[in-house]
């Protein structure tokens, strides 16, 4: 059933962002998924223990969960099961009750229990949200094993790699006396690569071993690498204070303490300027990895593999651009918003288009750079870079849908490649287009219209009804229960009506 708030909050969309509103009617109603786990044969649907896995897949990550139900064939249960598998090892590393006694050694381990039949965990903290994944981790020993031995092998390595990391960064935050914290970015591009870089290596072995990828994808260590690492950078930007509160600073001392003392003093009144420019440094050490990203999903051919991998990407780049120069990111946990977010997953279907949301977040990103911000240059630079790729593999002026030359002389024209000096339009043309080009951007369209009014009509049609409704049921009661009255009320009426009658026949009379 459909909440008034839900409802209130559509409209609000509705009226300040028809075009998203329209993108999130139109998921919810009519689109369909690229593939379902319950109609593929090769998903594992049909066994006690994967439906169980998937169950507790929808458990700890259901928007994950959603892209990888729709992978191709049997991806959709391998990658399934990776994820549970590291989300397990994570759940074991955030775990604060654990001694470091436990912690350290079952990290280290942890892909040996990966071939004992029936290992799950019992001793997970009662405030760890994660912890039936662990109780119940038989169900995913189990489904493990029956995976082909070329999935099994990638699955066991990445764990492997990923246990021992966590377990050094676990003994350090123990050293520490329970605060965790990175001085360098070297540190903390070696704690993102275990803890997302792998997960990216790990795919990218999965997807070649599926054969739906070419092999020479799980030998990109570095373009797999820069997946992570933008996802996970994102993340620890956009996480901030929550991770503050609680005694975890993921952000590098090398540069919160160019601008205060502690990273707490950057959310502290009158240090706004200063928390702006280690936000901005943050987002130039995410966005370095923005062009390996595009290069890596240009060389992905199946389209569910592309959609699993695009989508994050593109929702990064949005985040990146909605935390720049945003005071409220130490403040507060700043996401985009819902519309916003499904319109980007419908849009993030093919490289090209995905190229264009990364050209397009990098332009807002370079309109919101300050002059005064120590990063400004680097900002500059790493957009550009992104612009340049862009309009190398995309060129602009090549429109999808562009009419077939008419003739060999037009086909012969478009592909002279001469340097020809042509003279420019002058000064005030320019002007013109710009501010006109300006107008556009934000005019919203006669689809957007449209549909604003077929929502605030539907609205108005709806209050209508239900006033309607409540009015004459109001009516009604209210007849009923005067009944008596009503009936003396007639009564007079009608022997008032009697003798007027008697009366005006007297008279003719």
């Amino acid at each position: 059933m459909v909440k008034v708030a839900d409802l209130g909050k559509l409209l609000l969309l509705a009226l300040t962002h028809p075009g998203e509103a329209r993108s999130l009617i139109t998921y919810k109603i009519w689109r369909d998924p690229l593939n379902s786990i319950e109609s593929n044969p090769e998903s594992g649907w049909d066994r006690p223990d994967m439906k169980r896995c998937y169950e507790l897949l929808n458990l700890t990550s259901r928007s994950f969960a959603a892209v990888i139900h729709e992978l191709d064939g049997d991806l959709s249960r391998v990658v399934a099961i990776f994820y549970l598998v590291l989300r397990a090892l994570d759940t074991v590393e955030d775990d604060m009750s654990l001694p470091i006694e436990t912690k350290a050694p079952l990290l280290e381990a942890f892909y040996q229990k990966l071939d004992q039949d029936g290992w799950n965990f019992q001793d997970s903290g009662p405030d760890e949200k994660d912890r039936v994944l662990l109780q119940e981790f038989q169900v995913v020993v189990a489904e493990f094993k029956r995976l082909d031995e070329r999935y099994q092998k990638a699955i066991r390595d990445i764990t492997r790699l990923m246990g021992q990391g966590m377990s050094r960064y676990a003994k350090l935050h123990a050293e520490s006396g329970g605060k965790f914290s990175v001085d360098t970015l070297a540190s903390f591009d070696l704690y993102c690569h275990y803890v997302a870089g792998l997960v990216g290596e790990g795919l990218s072995r999965l997807f070649s071993a599926s054969e739906k990828e070419s092999p020479h994808l799980g030998e990109q260590l570095t373009l797999s690498n820069s997946m992570g690492l933008m996802l996970q950078k994102t993340n620890i930007l956009r996480d901030f204070r929550e991770d503050v509160d609680e005694g975890r600073v993921f952000w590098p001392a090398e540069i919160w303490s160019k601008y205060v003392s502690k990273p707490e003093e950057l959310h502290a009144p009158g240090n706004e300027d200063k928390a702006l420019w280690a936000l901005s440094e943050m987002t130039v050490d995410a966005l370095a990895h923005a062009t390996d990203a595009l290069d890596y999903l240009s060389l992905l051919s199946n389209q569910s593999v592309f959609n699993f991998c695009a989508i994050p990407q593109v929702m990064a780049i949005a985040t990146l651009e909605r935390c720049f120069m945003n005071y409220d990111v130490v403040q507060r946990n700043v996401k985009i918003r819902k519309g916003e977010a499904v319109s980007l997953i419908m849009a993030s279907t093919n490289p090209r288009d995905v190229a264009y949301k990364f050209r397009d977040y990098a332009r807002k990103i370079h309109a919101k750079a300050r002059p005064n911000d120590p990063s400004f240059v680097k900002i500059a630079v790493l957009t550009g870079r992104i612009e340049q790729w862009t309009e190398t593999r995309y060129p602009s002026f090549i429109q999808v849908g562009m009419p077939v030359p008419e003739t060999c002389e037009d086909w012969a024209l478009g592909r002279d490649a001469r340097i020809k000096q042509l003279p420019g339009p002058p000064q005030e043309v320019l002007e013109r287009r710009a501010r006109a080009e300006q107008l556009r951007q934000h005019q919203m369209g006669k689809a957007d219209y449209t549909f604003l009014a077929m929502v605030i009509g539907g609205m108005l049609f709806m209050a209508l009804l239900v006033l309607g409704i409540t009015g004459g049921s109001v009516w009604f009661l209210a007849l009923r229960e005067n009944a008596p009255w009503s009936a003396k009320l007639l009564e007079s009426a009608s022997a008032s009506a009697s003798e007027a009658a008697a009366a005006t026949i007297k008279s003719e009379l």
